[in-house]
């Protein structure tokens, strides 16, 4: 089986080309970036100082282990009192991959992650966007095979997106089928 990047190389371009009339293997569509994120706002107002600190530093070393990549905390931009929140009050993480990482985490993502989850049964065409990014969530993050189910004291979802280079809704869904998303029918 191909990797992810090498599929992209050899069968997703000619196929593109073929479909779209591309002039230019560099006119394709790419995808540029996967941003994985997640948020612990809910739990993060009702912590106290040293709770809170280990809240962050759980999310923030599971999300680096599912990514290998250094994950950063994202804090509210307002304060909004019905929430109890505060501004400046971390309520997440995030990652950013791109070039080697980011193919390497969306096959395992394809290949392990989504086959592992429960009750599956294929993305929704509607969650990818007029530009042709696709946005999903994956419900527990135990279902990737680095975090151990049984360390793990908190479980949270995680929302990942998928930056295309396609400029178009119908262009990006057929890159992302043709790269091996399961995207229903």
């Amino acid at each position: 089986m191909l990797k992810l990047k090498d599929k992209y190389q050899k069968e997703v371009i000619p196929q593109m080309m073929e479909k779209f009339g591309y002039k230019s293997q560099m006119a394709v569509p790419r995808i540029k970036k996967a941003v994985v994120n997640t948020g612990f706002g809910k739990e993060a107002v009702s912590k106290t100082g040293d709770e809170l600190k280990k809240l962050q530093a759980n999310a923030v070393e599971s999300i680096t282990l599912i990514c290998g990549q250094r994950a950063v905390l994202t804090h509210a931009k307002k304060a909004i009192s019905t929430f109890k929140l505060r501004k400046g009050l971390p309520i997440g993480a995030m990652v950013t991959l791109r070039g080697q990482r980011m193919y390497d985490f969306l096959e395992r993502v394809i290949n392990v992650v989504l086959p592992r989850s429960r009750d599956f049964r294929g993305l929704d065409p509607k969650s990818v966007d007029k530009q042709g990014n696709l946005t999903f969530a994956i419900k527990e993050h135990i279902s990737f095979p680095e975090i151990s189910q049984e360390k793990s004291k908190q479980i949270f979802g995680l929302e990942i997106t998928v930056n295309t280079s396609a400029g178009n809704r119908e262009k990006g869904l057929e890159l992302l089928k043709l790269m091996g998303f399961p995207i229903k029918k």
